[in-house]
């Protein structure tokens, strides 16, 4: 057999879990083990998980933060400037920089702004929409929304070696593994 005959490309390796329990366990073992990429797969949230998988914290909140901070200041400027520079009326002797009438526009430019950022942050942090994932063509894989569990290690991984690593996701507890092509 030649090398190229040998040398095939893998998406990574797919293990196949029974209980959320021995998924935990299994992720804790493979974030210890020192793997970098790679995903686990459930039909409902397995409180801890992320904690188990040496998850880092979301950058969510600061995207909020920061587009809040963002329709805030365009609320006050924009109004600064239509009161001060482009409408400047004086009304009943009030000066022309008056905050309080500000605040209801201020406000919901804020909430908008945040929520969008929610939502695109969220989307674009997860890079979503992806309308086709490797795993999907792995008949097992469809079995992750209804009862099964799965733990993802992908090829670009720097630990990743086939043979070794389906072997290592066998020792932690996997039912089954499977070899995924892109």
């Amino acid at each position: 057999m030649s090398n190229q005959a040998e040398k095939k490309e893998y998406f990574g390796v797919l293990a196949e879990f029974d209980t959320p329990d021995t998924l935990y366990n299994a992720c804790k073992k493979v974030n210890k083990e020192g793997f970098k990429r790679w995903d686990a797969y459930t039909p409902y949230p397995v409180h801890g998980l992320e904690k188990a998988m040496g998850a880092p914290p979301s950058n969510v909140p600061w995207i909020v933060l920061i587009m809040g901070l963002t329709g805030c200041t365009t609320g006050i400027v924009l109004q600064y400037w239509a009161s001060t520079q482009g409408y400047a009326f004086v009304i009943s002797a009030k000066p022309l920089f008056s905050w309080p009438a500000f605040v209801p526009v201020t406000f919901e430019l804020t909430i908008l702004f945040s929520a969008l950022g929610a939502v695109l942050g969220m989307l674009a942090l997860n890079r979503l929409p992806q309308h086709y994932h490797p795993l999907f063509q792995s008949k097992r894989f469809e079995q992750v929304t209804d009862n099964k569990f799965f733990i993802a290690i992908e090829a670009k991984d720097p630990k990743f070696d086939p043979e070794k690593t389906a072997e290592f996701l066998k020792e932690i507890g996997a039912n089954h593994t499977e070899l995924v092509e892109p």
